[in-house]
């Protein structure tokens, strides 16, 4: 809780010293979101595609995650794939990415408007793969470490949280969702 107060008020959190990985941890603490080598990094990431996979898990829909074949030139591979076709008779494949608004490479835009981070790193994740193949379509989720996600993220998990909900019975499904 300290450290949430900590990031939204901008207070110092720690004392300067050398990461592991060469740079300069400033008081505020904000390179360990950033960082190439901190655990917490792919750990959220990998918190986050899990619960993507589970959802579709729970609306009826099988997935797969990290399948390769779907770039017939180079090696990127999204973070997961539907089984089955999930809209306008195509599979829907995602990746996910966890940003840091008050990073270097995020910070005007996240100055001005919530969300604004989740939105570029979404925008880039689609020119990764736009070359996907015409029989996936492709969804970019990008959620922000203080908990905002791109748009169309937002309407996917609103989209499985109704399916969930006519499964289960549970009308709160999509809240519990995001509350996840």
């Amino acid at each position: 809780m300290r450290v949430a107060v900590g990031l939204r008020l901008g207070l110092d959190l720690c004392v300067p010293y050398q990461c592991h990985c060469g740079s300069l941890m400033d008081a505020r603490g904000l390179h360990s979101f950033v960082c190439k080598r901190a655990p917490g990094r792919s750990a959220r990431h990998h918190a986050m595609n899990d619960l993507i996979a589970r959802s579709f898990a729970s609306a009826g829909v099988p997935v797969t995650k990290e399948s390769s074949g779907l770039f017939r030139t180079y090696g990127n591979r999204p973070d997961g794939l539907t089984l089955v076709p999930w809209h306008s008779g195509k599979s829907m494949c995602w990746d996910v990415t966890v940003i840091c608004p008050p990073a270097e490479s995020y910070v005007n835009g996240a100055a001005i408007e919530a969300g604004a981070a989740a939105e570029v790193a979404a925008s880039h994740k689609e020119a990764k793969y736009a070359d996907i193949d015409s029989r996936y379509v492709f969804e970019p989720i990008a959620v922000e470490t203080l908990g905002v996600f791109n748009s169309s993220a937002h309407l996917l998990l609103n989209e499985l949280g109704k399916r969930i909900s006519a499964i289960t019975g549970e009308a709160r499904e999509a809240s519990f969702l995001f509350q996840c």
